[in-house]
């Protein structure tokens, strides 16, 4: 078979599964995965062989997509910031929402960064603190998160990335655990926010492989890791310092207020989706 024609058969078995456009970026996934070539060299190349020896897990991979199965968590890989993350359905999934939220930190640091100081909460794959880490060398950045399995995958990517990177396991809703996690200039964190009773209107290939725990909240508390993540701020931001946070779409006057009465002044940044999707706050200077 031609590289073109595997590339045909991917998105026949998954047509009636995704969408048209998904299909082909899924298949283009594949073929890159499995030859190397990315989708404009594939394209020059289609009438290359596939490689014989990888039919077999090729069908293996095919069929892994056929029951929803995010292509990510197949191939183990993703892109975010511009670098190549490992992923297992030990994390999220990083999203372009979420790039955009270190974007929005990466263009406020303040200098000198050799004394910058960052803590990520809640790291999952480490995509946050590694990216950040790789676009501001001289900051010391820490990373925490509940699960040792989410740590075990953001440790990997620290070090495929050759960053250094302070992880640290807490449950930052027990305020006992905060004793573990230093003073710092920045807080970032891109916690569960989804209520509950919005599962029935997520897609399959997130409810049924992403891990609950790193995305849903209960729904008559579905600001809690906004009030955990306020209140440690009073004790644990420096300065001067700042929160940056990922928030639901439809809670960012709520979250907003949330932090205004801890003390915080708040602005809401919208993604490039036109949604309220990221909120950054400073503890008023009267309260320093």
């Amino acid at each position: 078979m031609t590289i073109l024609e595997v590339s045909k058969d991917i998105q026949s078995q998954l047509q009636n599964i995704y969408e048209e456009n998904e299909v082909a970026i899924i298949a283009d996934m594949v073929i890159e995965y499995f030859t190397g070539k990315s989708k404009t060299e594939s394209a020059k190349s289609k009438t290359e062989a596939f490689p014989v020896e990888k039919i077999s897990e090729l069908e293996i991979i095919i069929n892994r997509l056929r029951q929803h199965e995010p292509i990510q968590y197949v191939l183990n890989e993703v892109w975010f910031g511009g670098f190549k993350f490992y992923v297992d359905n030990n994390v999220l999934i990083p999203r372009p929402e979420t790039d955009e939220l270190v974007e929005w930190i990466v263009s406020n640091c303040r200098f000198p960064v050799s004394e910058l100081t960052v803590l990520d909460i809640g790291t999952g794959s480490g995509c946050i603190p590694v990216t950040l880490k790789r676009r501001i060398r001289k900051a010391t950045v820490w990373a925490t998160d509940i699960s040792n399995d989410a740590l075990n995958v953001a440790k990997r990517n620290a070090q495929t990335m050759n960053v250094a990177i302070n992880f640290i396991q807490a449950d930052f809703l027990d305020q006992n655990d905060w004793n573990k996690l230093p003073k710092v200039d920045i807080i970032v964190s891109n916690p569960p926010y989804v209520p509950e009773q919005d599962k029935n209107s997520i897609n399959a290939n997130v409810l049924n492989f992403e891990p609950h725990t790193a995305l849903f909240v209960k729904d008559n508390d579905p600001l809690i890791f906004y009030k955990a993540i306020a209140l440690f701020g009073q004790s644990h931001l420096k300065a001067e310092g700042s929160i940056y946070c990922e928030i639901h779409e439809s809670l960012g006057d709520v979250t907003k207020k949330l932090f205004e009465t801890y003390n915080y002044t708040c602005v809401i940044k919208k993604d490039m989706q036109g949604k309220d999707r990221m909120v950054r706050c400073e503890i008023k200077k009267e309260a320093v």
